[in-house]
Parts: structure tokens; C-alpha cells; sequence
């Protein structure tokens, strides 16, 4: 039996796709405090903050793939992996938004077919760090996170740390949809922000897409089919140095959206199309 908050968290989904209000946050999360600068050492410089990283991710992996084990995150196939190779020092990996496993199938993905040396970062919202839900507390705490923040001083300190990030050899996950839509399969139109702060750090994009069918066997805790995960890593995108900062931006976004709407398309073989589209003609 599907849980009725699960429900109505859909139907919320389907009311703002009719709309075309795809940047608002459906899930029945909790207020967030603000994240001010004295409670976030992004680069983990306090000894206790580093003993509680190496800690919490040894168990994060031990409940990842306990996860993976039971069904509850499949992995049904990878393609394009190849196109990490094309890329030397950081990147920032955008992707789809729609599930809280998604980002660890991608974790386990790159983490699996990178370089060992290789970080993996996740930029989050600010109300998963100060008000996440309590089974993920310490994982959003402690497991390579950056949280966004509405203090300006705190916006400071994200900028300083990926500053320091961004000169080492790491990933940094970032979704330019911004919110999650449980299980929504097609492409939101993209925010500017991921780009944005790929232009200010000149590091390529890694586009990624996550495409999903329905598990004939497993069912997740809500009562809805597991869905078993395609992920498709396309060819990186690099700022186009030539165009002003506001074109460099659109760019890079559009070439990410369209590639995206294109895996969409050819995998779905449907045209990538709003509901709100098919009421407004």
C-alpha cells in the first residue's frame, strides 16, 4: 500500500507541472534555521570535524551498500563512463533531482571508475544541513557536504572552501534543477546557479541524466516500485571563455539542458513535453 504522504507529495508534483512552477520545493520538510558561519567548517580544519568524516562516511559506505544489497538502490546500468576520463582535476557533476538515493548511486559510480584520489562533494541545500531529517543527520553533517546557505557571511565561507576544493582533484555534485520531485522523469528547466559558479571556478561541467523503470520485484519504503537506475554520463561541458559572463552562463546550461532533454527523449521515445504546455495551446 502506497503511504498517503507519498501521495500527496505526487499530486503536489502533478499540480505544479500543470502550472509550470518547476522551482518549488514539494516535500513536507521541516523550517530551516538559518546556517550561520560559526556552525559550518566546510573544510573540516577541526580535528573532531575529521575524526567525525572518516567515521560517519566508513558507515555511510556500510549502509550504502546494505542499501544496494536489499534492492532499495539498483544500479542497472552505467553509460558513458568513458567521458570521465576526458577530464583532468575538478569538475562539477550536474544531474536530475527526483529521489534521496540518487546522489549515492552516483557517489558509488564515480567513486567506483575515478582515479582513488578523487573527492566526491555535495552541494545541498541549507534546511538538509541545519534541520535534516533525522536518520540522514550525520551524513549531511559530516560526508563531504556543502550546504547553501541564506547568510551572506556563510556564502563567504562556501566560496572559500570551494576555492580550496576546486584546485584538488574533485567532483562536486550540484543539481541546477534545485528541488527534488520524487520519481519525476523529465528534465526541469535549469536554474543558472551551477553555472554560474563553474564559470567563476573555470571548471568543466560532467552532465549526467538518471533514467528509471520500474523494479517488477522490489518495492521502497513508501510502497511505490524501486526504480532501477540508468546513468547516462555525457561528453563535459567547458566554459566558453569568448562569450560575456551572461552568454558563458546560458551556454553552458542550455548545452546541458539539451543534452539531458536528448537522453530523455531517446530513451523514453517520447518528445520531452509540460503538461502546463499542452493547457496553455
Amino acid at each position: 500500500m502506497i503511504k498517503p504522504e507519498r501521495l500527496e507529495i505526487l499530486k503536489k508534483i502533478e499540480e505544479n507541472e500543470r502550472t509550470g512552477n518547476f522551482d518549488t520545493d514539494v516535500e513536507n520538510d521541516p523550517p530551516a534555521s538559518e546556517l550561520k558561519p560559526e556552525d559550518i567548517d566546510y573544510l573540516r580544519k577541526k580535528l573532531k570535524n575529521r575524526i567525525m568524516r572518516a567515521i560517519v562516511t566508513r558507515i555511510a559506505d556500510r549502509e550504502i551498500d546494505k542499501l544496494i544489497n536489499a534492492h532499495q538502490i539498483i544500479i542497472k546500468d552505467v553509460i558513458g563512463i568513458e567521458h570521465l576520463k576526458e577530464v583532468e582535476g575538478s569538475a562539477f557533476v550536474t544531474s536530475n533531482h527526483f529521489h534521496i538515493f540518487e546522489n549515492i548511486a552516483l557517489y558509488k559510480v564515480f567513486k567506483k571508475n575515478a582515479p582513488k584520489k578523487y573527492g566526491f562533494y555535495r552541494i545541498i541545500r541549507e534546511g538538509n544541513y541545519t534541520a535534516p531529517p533525522k536518520q540522514f543527520e550525520k551524513f549531511f553533517k559530516y560526508c563531504d557536504t556543502l550546504p547553501l546557505s541564506s547568510n551572506k557571511s556563510t556564502m563567504r565561507k562556501f566560496f572559500e572552501a570551494l576555492d580550496v576544493i576546486t584546485k584538488k582533484d574533485n567532483y562536486i555534485l550540484i543539481y541546477p534543477e534545485q528541488y527534488m520531485w520524487w520519481n519525476f522523469k523529465k528534465p526541469r528547466p535549469f536554474k543558472d546557479g551551477a553555472f554560474k559558479i563553474a564559470l567563476k571556478y573555470d571548471r568543466p561541467i560532467i552532465p549526467c541524466f538518471i533514467t528509471m523503470e520500474d523494479s517488477k520485484e522490489f518495492t521502497d519504503a513508501d510502497g511505490l516500485p524501486v526504480q532501477e537506475y540508468t546513468i547516462h554520463i555525457m561528453k563535459p561541458i567547458y566554459p566558453n571563455k569568448s562569450l560575456s559572463t551572461k552568454d558563458a552562463v546560458k551556454d553552458m546550461r542550455d548545452r546541458n539542458f539539451n543534452m539531458c532533454k536528448e537522453v530523455y527523449e531517446r530513451v523514453y521515445k517520447t518528445k520531452l513535453h509540460y503538461t502546463y504546455e499542452k493547457e496553455t495551446k
